[in-house]
């Protein structure tokens, strides 16, 4: 028989005060603030689009990164990279990475750490300084409601991408890369 099915946790845990939990569900969340959602990010070639319009109509998990010459940020988009897009789609989610940087860049980035999913940038920095964000972040979203954010304490303090994709449904990705031993 199957166990029952547990909640996943949708609360940020920090050495501070705990925030109240986040309740689940469609309509839950905190919505995102229209003047944030109104802010643009730039595609690979460069085309503005309103920040809150990737995930208005969607189930997205939003991974903002540093910049694109930070170590530790390209080693999480190399994990990033190896979530398989049936993952994502069983779950019906989108997986987005924002940077700062300019949009020349991100071709090159996304050919060194081989990640195929959306990246955007926010080169003037507005969507970081609207959100008080310093070094990096993780945002669960869907529609206009953002149901977990994790912001990183420093440059290393990224949320183990499981814990992330748990929140959203997506099954388990193993990253060790170790090959599979064969028994013959």
């Amino acid at each position: 028989m199957a166990a029952p099915s547990v909640a996943p946790v949708t609360r940020q845990v920090s050495g501070r005060a705990a925030p109240a939990p986040v309740a689940s569900g469609p309509e839950s969340g905190q919505p995102l603030a229209a003047a944030v959602a109104d802010l643009p990010v730039l595609d690979a070639f460069g085309r503005r689009l309103p920040f809150g319009a990737l995930f208005r109509e969607r189930r997205a998990v939003v991974v903002f990164v540093r910049h694109f010459l930070c170590y530790v940020c390209k080693e999480y988009v190399e994990d990033l990279a190896k979530i398989p897009k049936s993952f994502l789609q069983e779950a019906n989610v989108t997986l987005i990475v924002i940077g700062q940087s300019s949009y020349h860049h991100i071709e090159p980035f996304c050919k060194l750490t081989g990640y195929s999913h959306e990246i955007y940038v926010d080169p003037e920095r507005e969507i970081y300084k609207r959100l008080g964000m310093k070094r990096g972040e993780e945002i669960v979203s869907s529609g206009n409601n953002i149901h977990f954010i994790h912001r990183d304490r420093n440059r290393l303090d990224h949320k183990p991408i499981n814990c992330v994709l748990q929140l959203v449904g997506v099954q388990h990705v193993d990253f060790t890369g170790k090959p599979s031993v064969i028994h013959v």
